[in-house]
């Protein structure tokens, strides 16, 4: 097949492994591991070695990489407060308490020399970003069970690739005859130089686009030079210290003042995901199932010993003395599934064990692997069930930010309390947000565009937005600042003057301002003077005997206004521009009705 054909085809399957993902709430890394398996040991359509070449192994690097640094530029310092000591213990003693255990399992459950199985747990205590951040994205824990796995995937990547540079070194040294201090040496090198080298790349970058000295159009790909600069360079200067450089580069970034990463991040998580779907097709390609089978049910009791024994062990020492329940460390224990970094640094070291001549390295691929799809699949498919079990997830994403604490947001947060949806109103008017708290309503007191609101606005257990300030301009700033948060299905404001002109060039696009809420001769004004005519929300139960033909006779448009329905599955539908429900029996009607 012509290698042009054929990366094509790893980029189609990619998406498509991704897409199916998405519609079926599990890990993408299942497909994308099953993809490659199929391309390559099964029917032997796909050969790394023979479509990259050389290149295989810097394409893998930099791609890991720029994995990295996009975890990294979300680790806001400020989460830290609470979750800062557990998260220290957990990459540090707890790494090595989790690679004590692993390297012991492997060793006497294998065979393998305890050189290679101290590698082999070296390189595990690694979980990555490219499998945690999709799993809680479906299992949805508490926030602080996701800050802590969030802090841990992305921290303990180059933490673990470093404690394998360490254990490789020291292999290195019994073959050649070198001295202890040398590799303590070589270690200490490494930390200091990819510390040094992160924070600098990173302040001079973040000074850049502090300055604006770098036009908007071209922030993206100087983020990409930066980071491949730093990486390679750093690299080169000394082996495997570039994966602790991007990290550092991306923490310091991200966490100085006055410097704005969020178009970068949402250009990182675009190439993240190409990268992470076309690295483990293309890795899963390279797997070799006769040194699979010759580990047998070593690597199936390996995997027991560090699901059930090291990761638990882990969590309860690190989480001694923290204000995790014994629930949330059950949570935390369970959930540590291993990813790319994993992949990609067992592969690396595999070929540099060969070189030096050691025996059995060939299955450090395999038995890495095994570990990734067998902690993959066996979290994704019980994490979620577990956290509801146990009482430490999230609701389902159906409650909503709402944009203005005014009469009208109030009056239509009540109805959504009375369906038992969640809302958190924002605005900037004291006397507003007093209002929505004396009814008892969720508020934040500030703009929800500020900084601060990045910070401190929780909008994880929330699944759109309804822009109902009367400043139309705040609703559209909104829309287009939460539209990644929510998706552009769920953002809803309120029509504007502008909606009821005819020609296109007066309106503002759906692309930015959302769906229309109601319908466009709806605006604030007409709901703000209904409200005031004595106006109480009411709810409605369609049966066999009364359908939707019957409330409609039963509450004409200056009687009563629909805002929305919630169908027999739960489901909330709003009423919009662009979308006239059709109810049928067992769904609730919710709207306001002039009671006089």
């Amino acid at each position: 097949m012509p290698d042009l054909l054929m990366l094509g085809i790893i980029l189609l399957l990619g998406f498509l492994c991704q897409w199916f993902a998405w519609r079926i709430q599990l890990p993408a890394i299942l497909f994308l591991l099953l993809t490659g398996i199929l391309l390559g040991p099964t029917f032997s359509l796909l050969d790394p070695n023979a479509l990259f070449g050389d290149l295989l192994f810097p394409f893998v690097s930099l791609s890991v990489a720029i994995i990295l640094f996009e975890g990294s530029l979300t680790l806001k310092s400020v989460e830290l407060r609470d979750i800062g000591p557990c998260v220290r213990n957990m990459v540090s003693y707890g790494a090595l308490l989790n690679a004590t255990v692993t390297t012991t399992a492997t060793h006497y459950l294998t065979g393998l020399s305890w050189s290679i199985s101290a590698l082999f747990g070296a390189i595990m205590v690694v979980t990555g970003p490219t499998v945690i951040m999709p799993m809680l994205r479906s299992v949805r824990p508490s926030a602080n069970i996701a800050k802590v796995l969030r802090w841990e995937g992305i921290v303990i990547d180059p933490l673990g690739a470093l404690l394998a540079v360490l254990i490789f070194e020291w292999i290195a040294a019994q073959q050649t005859s070198a001295d202890l201090l040398h590799v303590i040496s070589i270690f200490g090198q490494t930390i200091g130089l990819g510390i040094a080298l992160g924070i600098l790349t990173g302040h001079c970058f973040g000074l850049l686009l502090r300055h604006h000295l770098i036009p908007e159009y071209l922030q993206n790909f100087a983020a990409i030079a930066f980071v491949i600069a730093a990486f390679s360079g750093s690299n080169t200067l000394l082996h495997e210290s570039g994966l602790l450089t991007v990290t550092i580069m991306g923490i310091w970034l991200t966490n100085m003042k006055g410097v704005h990463t969020r178009n970068i991040l949402n250009f990182k998580e675009t190439l993240t995901v190409i990268f992470v779907s076309s690295l483990f097709i293309i890795l899963a390609a390279r797997i070799n199932f006769e040194s699979l089978l010759q580990l047998g049910w070593g690597a199936v009791a390996v995997l027991v010993v560090m699901q059930f024994l090291a990761r638990p062990i882990k969590v309860f020492i690190c989480t001694i003395g923290s204000n995790f329940s014994f629930n949330e460390r059950l949570l935390l224990a369970w959930i540590g599934p291993r990813g790319i970094v994993a992949a990609a640094v067992s592969v690396v070291f595999a070929l540099r064990l060969e070189q030096l001549g050691m025996a059995n390295a060939d299955l450090l691929v395999p038995l890495a692997f095994s570990i990734i799809i067998g902690t993959v699949v066996i979290q994704s498919a019980t994490a979620r069930p577990l956290a509801k079990l146990l009482n430490v997830n999230e609701p389902d994403t159906q409650g909503f930010l709402i944009i203005g604490a005014n009469p009208v947001a109030i009056i239509i947060a009540r109805a959504l309390k009375m369906a038992e949806i969640k809302t958190i109103l924002c605005d900037t008017e004291w006397e507003n947000i007093c209002a929505a708290r004396m009814v008892g309503l969720q508020t934040y007191y500030g703009n929800p565009i500020s900084d601060h609101a990045d910070l401190h606005l929780e909008v994880t257990s929330l699944g759109g937005m309804l822009g109902l300030s009367n400043y139309h301009s705040q609703n559209t700033a909104a829309a287009l600042r939460f539209r990644e948060d929510f998706g552009i299905r769920n953002i809803f404001t309120l029509a504007s003057k502008q909606d009821e002109k005819p020609h296109n060039k007066h309106r503002a696009s759906e692309f930015y301002k959302g769906k229309v809420l109601f319908d466009e001769s709806i605006r604030y004004n007409n709901l703000n003077s209904f409200i005031n005519e004595d106006t109480q929300v009411k709810s409605t139960q369609l049966t066999d005997t009364y359908d939707y033909s019957d409330w409609k006779s039963d509450n004409n448009s200056k009687k009563s206004i629909l805002l929305f329905a919630i169908d027999p599955n739960n489901r909330l539908h709003w009423l919009t521009a662009d979308n006239t429900l059709s109810p049928t029996t067992g769904w609730c009607l919710y709207a306001l009705r002039n009671i006089n």
